[in-house]
């Protein structure tokens, strides 16, 4: 099997160039936009955390009382309906429209035109070069940064390291999983490859439990339960990771494809390893509690485990870059825009 994969990478990699060259050559290509453009995304495929990151500079732009508006393609999305990750964020950021549309400068258009939005916020866009960035912020999750050192197929790159090269800012994710020493050498290979982005390092912590209603309980309320524990996303052992280390005993275990859309079959397997297992509580992500939508299953509570960012070193740098990205964009306006 590897060796066939390995037969499919060279291809892959060789259109992937392709590509990036071509916009390197052609900087015009890339449409700009009447407001500052954030791109928040990843060099391999798989949850790096980008959800969290998103949410902190949302947050950070609205502080300032900027109008921001997330753009994403809306992968895994029905016809005509929302994703998991816009209502998670539509959940967390009231106050912050989202709009899904794989024409990324189409979904701009209407995010300034009829928003009136002076910042936009692409989810999962580094790869997505049609519209110009101010800021381009990459994520490397610390377990697995450069994606075992191959692209897709064989490994889990979406193009080569190289790439980084077009980074404003690289931000290590799970930061806390690995050792000083490890981020390190992390941090001198970026810097050879990116050098004068700017560099934070962050660990994704959990905050609370959450049921459907909005209601909130302590997440040390884990600690010692029976939990049988589901999600549908990119990297289901963090999730795992994070039940275990809260102390909770997980009695049934079930991992579904990432963005994956419940079914009524799916609902009632899960119930029914909850009732098997004798579990206390049954616990997902907020990507999946928003698509299941129940308060309960099998008569145990269901509750989400929801995650937020913590910096352990860079965020006054991050912030910079945004401020310049705010800057850059207002710049880049069109006079008597």
């Amino acid at each position: 099997m590897r060796s066939l994969l390995a037969c499919a990478e060279p291809p892959y990699a060789a259109a992937a160039a392709l590509r990036n060259q071509w916009y390197d050559r052609n900087p015009g290509a890339a449409t700009r936009v009447d407001a500052a453009v954030i791109s928040v995304g990843n060099l391999t495929v798989g949850g790096t955390g980008k959800t969290p990151l998103v949410k902190w500079a949302a947050r950070q732009l609205r502080a300032r009382g900027v109008r921001v508006a997330i753009l994403s393609r809306g992968y895994g999305a029905e016809a005509g309906a929302k994703n998991d990750e816009a209502m998670e964020l539509e959940q967390a950021l009231p106050d912050v429209p989202h709009l899904q549309n794989p024409d990324r400068v189409a979904a701009a258009r209407v995010a300034i035109d009829e928003l009136d939005s002076q910042a936009l916020l692409l989810d999962d866009g580094f790869q997505h070069r049609r519209l110009a960035r101010d800021l381009d912020i990459v994520l490397l999750d610390a377990t697995s940064p450069f994606g075992y050192g191959h692209l897709l197929p064989r490994g889990i790159l979406r193009e080569s390291v190289h790439g980084l090269r077009r980074a404003s800012a690289v931000c290590l994710t799970r930061a806390d999983a690995i050792a000083p020493e490890q981020r390190a050498a992390i941090r001198r290979r970026v810097d050879a490859l990116a050098g004068g982005a700017a560099w934070c390092e962050v660990a994704h912590q959990p905050r609370t439990l959450l049921a459907s209603s909005g209601a909130e309980r302590p997440f040390t309320e884990l600690a010692g339960r029976r939990v049988a524990a589901f999600c549908g996303i990119g990297n289901p052992a963090a999730f795992r990771r994070t039940l275990e280390g809260a102390g909770a005993r997980v009695v049934a275990w079930r991992e579904l494809p990432d963005h994956h859309n419940y079914t009524a079959p799916d609902i009632e397997s899960v119930a029914a390893s909850a009732e098997e297992s004798d579990a206390e509580l049954v616990v997902c992500t907020h990507k999946d509690l928003v698509k299941v939508q129940a308060e309960g299953l099998a008569g145990r509570p269901l509750l989400a485990v929801v995650v937020e960012m913590a910096f352990l070193t860079g965020e006054a740098a991050l912030q910079r870059r945004i401020e310049e990205a705010l800057a850059g964009g207002a710049d880049q306006k069109t006079p008597g825009a």
